[in-house]
């Protein structure tokens, strides 16, 4: 007699899914979001009744995004539903709501918290100011000087480990320029070479004197150089047109005006920092050195500079009546970009419509081997408090923005005056070369 006949089992769980071993890392996750889907659906169903059935459990992702708030078609956060603990957190929360997403990469000048570390007072107070490369540079000095070496080590490896968290101070309070970075990588290497035999305060004197020349003749023989290359471009009877206010720029227009040149200026102007009027204040309180000897009698002084001021917007109409145009850089670039004061491409642009020469004077050391094709990739904003003057300028729904720089391109430009001389926006990467080195 035959055995009965025993039903198969029904298939085991192992053979409806392979075991956790036997799965790929995809599926391996996809389980476990599946499973953690579920325990998040149980826990947010307890009360339910028996009749209703229960939603679809949202996917992590899409959970994340519900709680992050609202979202514009973008994808980007336009609200926030958590509550405000504080005054401050509002005052944060409205400005990031209000701010042009498009611009948030531009330095904006901080002063909070900056870098950690022993920051120094003289490193504090110049994060506080628009500083130039001198006053970085003295700055550094000073740090230099107050500085004590530890122990078992030298000073040539551990300064730098000192000056790291004041330099990452002042980039967290504005972002560093090419004349600092220059200023900066000159320091160091000069720092690395230092003697570690030589006694300490010797060794940090010598420091400070190769800041000082680099001072000297980076920047201060630079720019009488360019006084002299610049001012043989100006003839009596010029009108001479410039933007806003360079202190080599300002420098050129005196030394030639002390030579006996008679010419006039153009001052253009721009808001919110009208740094024209100081440019302006300068030329027309000047005089020259001396009265001059002619038959025995004293000659009197030749009349001050006469001046015209006029804001951007009246630029179209001046443009014409200029003989050249003269303008200040923040940093020149090797493919002959000058980035500089917002405004000067537009002044560039004009006197290159009207064929007026554009000359950009501008020192060796604020040359960046980087090629730079607009002032959009990067830039700063003027200080919030520069436009704080009316309750206009306070208003919930108002955004300003205000870029600092902006870039010429060298198509608009004539010629560069450096301390090496004149060259053409085209030749501007050979200024390492001129200068007798490969990298500045």
């Amino acid at each position: 007699m035959s055995a009965p006949t025993v039903p198969d089992a029904p298939a085991s769980t192992s053979t409806s899914q392979p075991s956790q071993k036997n799965m790929t890392k995809a599926e391996r996750r996809e389980l476990q979001e599946k499973q953690r889907a579920a325990k998040l659906a149980q826990k947010q169903q307890p009360s339910d009744s028996p009749g209703k059935s229960k939603p679809k459990a949202k996917p992590a992702a899409a959970q994340r995004r519900a709680s992050l708030g609202p979202s514009d078609s973008t994808g980007l956060d336009v609200s926030r539903s958590h509550p405000l603990t504080s005054a401050q957190t509002a005052d944060a929360e409205r400005e990031k709501s209000r701010s042009l997403r498009i611009f948030s990469h531009f330095g904006l000048p901080k002063h909070g918290p900056g870098a950690k570390g022993d920051i120094h007072p003289c490193i504090v107070q110049l994060a506080l100011q628009f500083s130039e490369c001198i006053a970085t540079l003295t700055a550094f000095k000073t740090v230099i000087q107050d500085y004590t070496t530890p122990p078992n080590t030298t000073l040539s490896r551990h300064l730098m480990t000192h000056l790291s968290p004041q330099i990452t101070h002042l980039v967290s309070a504005r972002p560093m320029s090419v004349t600092m970075g220059n200023a900066i990588r000159q320091l160091k290497l000069e720092i690395s070479g230092s003697d570690i035999d030589m006694p300490e305060q010797d060794a940090k004197d010598v420091l400070c004197q190769k800041i000082d020349d680099y001072i000297r003749d980076r920047i201060i023989i630079a720019d009488e150089v360019i006084q002299d290359l610049a001012g043989k471009k100006i003839k009596d009877g010029d009108v001479i047109l410039t933007y806003a206010r360079s202190s080599v720029v300002e420098k050129v227009l005196l030394s030639a005006y002390k030579q006996g040149k008679r010419f006039s200026v153009i001052v253009v102007d721009s808001r919110p920092l009208l740094e024209g009027k100081a440019l302006l204040q300068a030329l027309t309180s000047a005089a020259p050195m001396s009265w001059t000897l002619s038959n025995d009698s004293l000659l009197p002084p030749p009349p001050p500079i006469p001046c015209t001021y006029a804001l951007l917007p009246a630029l179209p109409s001046l443009i014409a009546e200029a003989t050249t145009v003269i303008l200040g850089a923040h940093s020149l670039h090797s493919n002959g970009a000058v980035f500089s004061r917002a405004g000067t491409a537009l002044v560039a642009m004009m006197a290159q419509q009207h064929s007026v020469p554009v000359l950009v004077c501008c020192e060796t050391y604020k040359f960046s081997e980087g090629v730079m094709l607009d002032g959009f990739g990067k830039n700063e904003l003027a200080p919030s408090h520069l436009f704080q003057t009316d309750a206009a300028s306070q208003g919930p729904n108002l955004e300003i923005l205000n870029p600092l720089y902006d870039l010429t391109p060298p198509s608009c430009i004539t010629a560069v005056v450096t301390e090496v001389g004149l060259i053409p926006p085209s030749s501007i990467s050979s200024i390492p070369m001129a200068l007798g080195r490969i990298n500045l």
